[in-house]
């Protein structure tokens, strides 16, 4: 059974971070609504308590009962977390005279394998408008900073699991050894061995999708993206030719996505059938230029085509998603019970009435756990490390109305412009990049002819998670030397621009 932290989230927009410092220390973990009832087993090893919007002294501020908890395994709490264990103990929180907002230097007063191996006057991250003015009985301080006398303290009675709380926030970038202090917690404290690897992954996971899926066939719609082809790979590891994939071309993917992506489909012995529905696309699309109205166009056709194909296969009773953990974490209510969860984005939101049940294997990832399962199963390397791309694909990277013309214009200058990344060694340093062909033509000279032509920008940007995005700041010589290829070899464009929005306040697509 699967070692498990418990990550109870009181709303903070860090719980995620949390969740992935724990799992890059090879210990599985889980978030949930901090009001969501769970069983307590030999697998859970400890508890970890989010921040919160909220303050501990506000009428309807969220608790728990951590008295419960700690009777049977240890707890940490973190910010809000902390000041709850403060408060639900009988200690003091307060208002702080101001908001405390950013770095800090921790001060240790006390040994504790809490802190092992984390130096003196370590950077920490703050973000909290109350403090903890005094411990209750049985707890004492085990750090300060400047500001904050109760920067981290523990209970000391020994008649309970060990319970920790920390003011400062240790799952973010800025506090420099706080994933130390996590590892401790996690290692020293709960006990948890650090075996949840990506091999590890994949052996539970097809075990359990052979004890889920049995003989029964699985039909699964593929993207040629990330999260499809790591669950496919999984689900055929598990059930063979049983696993029923569909790769539809829709018209508006990159240049010879569809046979490269069939042709590494085959090679990782993936039973997928391709679809050629280019020109009903087209057809369908034609005269659209509104963003919305050619998502939902491309949407409902990719779930017609996708219906008919799946008729002809007997027997289905599952069906295949990728869906991935942020896809599928709960969103606190934090006065309520009630809790929001994203819908599926995979297969485009296949109705309720093809009747099947779900198989996830990848519900419980994040994205770059995700990427390491893939290599761990032998996918090539150039498709797992592929920019995102969006679903609705070159659609909506061609601004206004849409035809085959257009979608070949873009299909070629892209390909110039992701090739020539790769060759400059500048692809994997970018979070994404893309083409966008404008509804804008200019004059231009080429010899002694006068053009009249499309125009393209260029898009580039770094980011983590998508959330936020600075533009790629990519050499003047390399950019110089893209325009160069694409209005020399894409007969139809005649001008190259290149983005320099960030996000916010631009998005990262232009549609």
């Amino acid at each position: 059974m699967t070692e498990k932290i418990l990550i109870l989230d009181f709303g903070s927009q860090y719980t995620q971070l949390i969740a992935r410092a724990v799992r890059e220390a090879n210990v599985y973990c889980e978030i949930i609504p901090y009001h969501k009832q769970f069983s307590i087993d030999s697998s859970l090893k400890g508890i970890i308590l989010s921040g919160s919007p909220f303050s501990v002294n506000e009428e309807n501020a969220p608790t728990v009962d951590i008295l419960s908890f700690i009777q049977k395994l240890p707890v940490l709490g973190v910010c809000y977390g902390a000041q709850l264990t403060a408060k639900e103990f009988g200690g003091r929180v307060d208002k702080s005279n101001k908001r405390e907002y950013g770095r800090a230097k921790m001060d240790r007063i006390k040994d504790d394998i809490l802190l092992n191996d984390v130096t003196n006057h370590s950077q920490v991250w703050m973000s909290h408008s109350d403090s903890i003015v005094t411990l209750p009985n049985g707890f004492e301080i085990l750090a300060t900073t400047e500001s904050i006398p109760v920067a981290a303290f523990k209970k000391t009675t020994t008649d309970t699991f060990p319970l920790y709380g920390l003011q400062f926030h240790p799952e973010v970038y800025h506090s420099t050894e706080g994933k130390k202090i996590i590892k401790n917690f996690l290692v020293n404290i709960c006990g948890c061995h650090q075996n949840w690897t990506p091999a590890s992954f994949v052996h539970e996971t097809v075990e359990q999708l052979k004890k889920q899926i049995g003989d029964a066939q699985v039909i699964m719609a593929l993207s040629g993206g990330v999260d499809s082809t790591v669950a496919a790979t999984l689900i055929s590891k598990a059930i063979g030719k049983n696993l029923h994939g569909i790769f539809v071309d829709n018209g508006v993917l990159r240049k010879d996505e569809f046979e490269q992506v069939l042709e590494t489909y085959k090679q990782l012995d993936l039973n997928v059938t391709g679809i050629d529905s280019k020109k009903l696309f087209y057809k369908e699309l034609a005269g659209h230029s509104d963003p919305e109205t050619k998502r939902k166009i491309i949407g409902k056709l990719f779930i017609d085509v996708f219906q008919q194909e799946a008729k002809k296969v007997e027997g289905v009773k599952f069906l295949g998603q990728g869906t991935i953990y942020p896809d599928v974490i709960e969103s606190v209510s934090v006065h309520g019970p009630s809790q929001t969860i994203k819908s599926h984005h995979n297969v485009g939101g296949l109705p309720a009435s093809m009747h099947l049940s779900l198989v996830e294997p990848l519900r419980f990832l994040f994205k770059d756990e995700v990427r390491k399962v893939g290599l761990e199963l032998g996918i090539p390397a150039e498709m797992i490390n592929r920019h995102p791309f969006p679903g609705p694909g070159l659609a909506i990277r061609i601004l206004g109305d849409i035809n085959e013309e257009k979608v070949k214009l873009l299909q070629a200058a892209d390909q110039i412009y992701i090739n020539g990344l790769k060759e400059a060694g500048l692809y994997k340093k970018v979070w994404q990049a893309g083409t966008i062909l404008l509804p804008v033509k200019s004059v231009g000279v080429m010899g002694d002819e006068r053009t009249y032509e499309f125009t393209v920008a260029l898009r580039a940007v770094t980011s983590v998670d998508g959330m936020t995005a600075d533009w790629a700041h990519l050499p003047y010589e390399f950019l110089a030397n893209i325009s160069n290829e694409i209005i020399n070899n894409v007969r139809g464009i005649n001008r190259v621009v290149y983005d320099i929005s960030s996000k916010p306040p631009a998005t990262i697509e232009w549609e």
